[in-house]
């Protein structure tokens, strides 16, 4: 896990064009504390930086960045590559001599065997970027699902990228101007859809695609792509493939050379990893927790006591509103991009690197894949009241316009939706909304002076075979990629912490994606019960909860005074925490030094 940086050019670059590359590596350096390097071709095109946080080949030979023995090739890499060793097995047999025992290699050497093709067998997360000097061309990859994130800014034939922003603006050498897309995004969703970023300058490649670049010029190509392919099946078989699957994956994700922790929380998912450790024979397994003694919903007990029926060695942070109030100048500092959430995983992320864990297991990624939100069940109810409303004519309208002038966010959403064309991805919107379609587009025009069209800012989604199965596409490509992802990455690496997330393992999700939506998307998240019969009653009792913080009971009493100066100004009410977060981050984002001034 790493941060990279570089940039190419289709003219040979001077030293002043690469004035900007150590200031882009400094920017990155929580990411990567353990080692740093840089590389600049021979002709002069390409100039490459990482930052090294070392979790396998600890030793000198995992630099980067690395390149082959003759020079030809050069690659950047951030993340992991959990079958490294099953790919390099081949190639030895090849008479590929290797000089590491990292999969930064064997990307290296995977790419000079079988080319770009080389990225479809890779599982792992991963961001890289990958410079041939004799063809002078450089590939671009990122995973399939985007755990780990790759930026990038294109000018006057140059090609910058970054593993965060915050590095592309640190070079100086990019324009600031907001993007209102992307703010038009984030005020819709609570975080800015990809490939948008909040700056028009700055993309994000998207997820499961490849780009080339060759004299200046950027092709982007999709190699992996969503599908669902249901078969039939016994619901015994289903149990049975889908917990080979999910061992599989949590070996997998233990391969590292330093020690590998959990986030557990009181949840099915965090303690379903716990469980899976246990039978992969994991026995030294140290779990991490943050809890709330002043809050309502504190689920430390429930932690505290899955811990000790799994003989975990067990570490928690009670925190409360001061404690919290400390840590959250760092918090907006290590913020990338705004969003309506983070806190929570910069804090436990903090604890973990605080008692001397350098990767860890996250449960993300099992809501979206066993039906676990309650948008499985809201979003095609929603939607098919939608669809018999819009036959009600002028009684459909007069609700629209009572309910937009209701008093609460969900209401006014919703009397929006119903002067929208039906179907799913509207009735999404509806449930996952922060500001509505109307209010959105003030708030761009607010802090961009610009309009900006209306329109759906998630992914569309083709025609799928049920649909609960659309709801699970849009949130693994809407609210998981966007937000959970984005600040899982962010968050974590601001304390040079690796994240995984084995329940987003390919091959897992290629079982899961292989089941009918009835087998696959119970209630209660069954098949994920069922395929892990470890799973305490204790857990399996509690109501769905998720790992949040208590913001609503913060922000109404000892943090209200932090953001009360935010309603004054803005033009859409702020009646939730939700919109009032969402509008706080964001000013602290715009205003920060760096933005709108060089750095170099």
């Amino acid at each position: 896990m790493c941060g990279i940086v570089g940039v190419l050019s289709a003219t040979p670059m001077g030293i002043p064009s690469l004035a900007g590359l150590p200031l882009m590596l400094g920017a990155l350096r929580h990411r990567g504390p353990d080692d740093a390097g840089t590389f600049r071709s021979v002709g002069g095109h390409a100039a490459l930086a990482h930052a090294r946080l070392s979790i396998l080949d600890l030793s000198p030979a995992g630099h980067q960045p690395m390149s082959t023995a003759d020079g030809r090739l050069t690659v950047v890499f951030n993340g992991e590559i959990y079958n490294f060793r099953e790919l390099r097995e081949p190639l030895a047999a090849r008479g590929v001599i290797f000089q590491s025992n990292s999969d930064t290699e064997v990307i290296l050497r995977a790419y000079e065997a079988y080319g770009a093709q080389c990225v479809t067998m890779l599982r792992g997360m991963f961001a890289f970027v990958l410079w041939d000097e004799l063809e002078r061309t450089c590939l671009l990859a990122r995973d399939p699902f985007g755990i780990k994130p790759l930026y990038l800014a294109e000018s006057d034939g140059r090609l910058m990228f970054a593993s965060e922003v915050r590095a592309l603006l640190a070079s100086g050498l990019v324009a600031r101007e907001l993007d209102p897309q992307g703010v038009h995004g984030y005020f819709r969703t609570g975080s800015v859809p990809e490939p948008h970023t909040l700056l028009k300058s700055i993309r994000s490649l998207p997820a499961g695609h490849t780009a080339t670049w060759r004299a200046g010029r950027l092709a982007t190509q999709r190699y992996w792509t969503l599908k669902f392919l249901p078969q039939p099946i016994t619901s015994e078989t289903a149990v049975v493939s889908t917990r080979a699957a999910l061992l599989n994956s949590v070996e997998h994700h233990f391969i590292s050379d330093v020690p590998v922790g959990v986030f557990l929380s009181g949840g099915i998912d965090s303690t379903a990893l716990v469980g899976l450790s246990r039978v992969v024979g994991r026995s030294d397994l140290h779990t991490y927790s943050i809890t709330f003694p002043d809050a309502p919903n504190d689920e430390g007990a429930l932690a505290r006591r899955t811990a000790a029926h799994f003989g975990t060695r067990h570490h928690e942070w009670a925190l409360d509103a001061t404690t919290g109030m400390s840590l959250f100048r760092d918090f907006l500092t290590a913020m990338d991009q705004p969003s309506i959430d983070g806190l929570n995983t910069f804090t436990v992320s903090k604890f973990a690197r605080d008692q001397g864990m350098k990767v860890v297991l996250s449960g993300l990624g099992g809501d979206e894949l066993f039906g676990g939100y309650k948008s499985f069940r809201e979003v095609p109810r929603l939607a098919a009241w939608h669809r018999w409303a819009a036959w009600a004519g002028p009684v459909r309208r007069g609700a629209a316009a009572l309910l937009q002038q209701a008093g609460r966010p969900p209401l006014r959403r919703l009397g929006e939706m119903l002067n929208q064309p039906p179907g799913l991805a509207t009735a999404y919107a509806t449930l996952r909304g922060v500001f509505t379609e109307e209010e959105a587009i003030a708030l761009t025009r607010h802090y961009t002076g610009r309009d900006v069209a209306a329109g759906a800012e998630l992914e569309a989604a083709p025609v799928d075979p049920t649909p609960r199965d659309t709801v699970s596409r849009l949130e693994l490509t809407g609210y998981m990629r966007n937000q959970l992802l984005r600040d899982s990455d962010v968050m974590s690496m601001a304390h040079g912490l690796e994240l995984r997330v084995p329940f987003l393992d390919l091959p897992l999700a290629d079982t899961l994606f292989r089941l009918p939506a009835a087998t696959r998307l119970q209630p209660g998240k069954r098949l994920l019960v069922q395929a892990v019969p470890e799973l305490p009653p204790w857990i399996l009792s509690q109501p769905k909860r998720g790992f949040t913080f208590p913001f609503q009971y913060w922000l109404g009493a000892e943090w209200r005074e932090l953001f009360a100066s935010v309603a004054r100004t803005c033009p859409v009410p702020l009646d939730t925490w939700y919109r009032q977060w969402a509008v706080f981050t964001l000013e602290h984002w715009l205003k920060r030094p760096s933005l709108f001034h060089s750095q170099a």
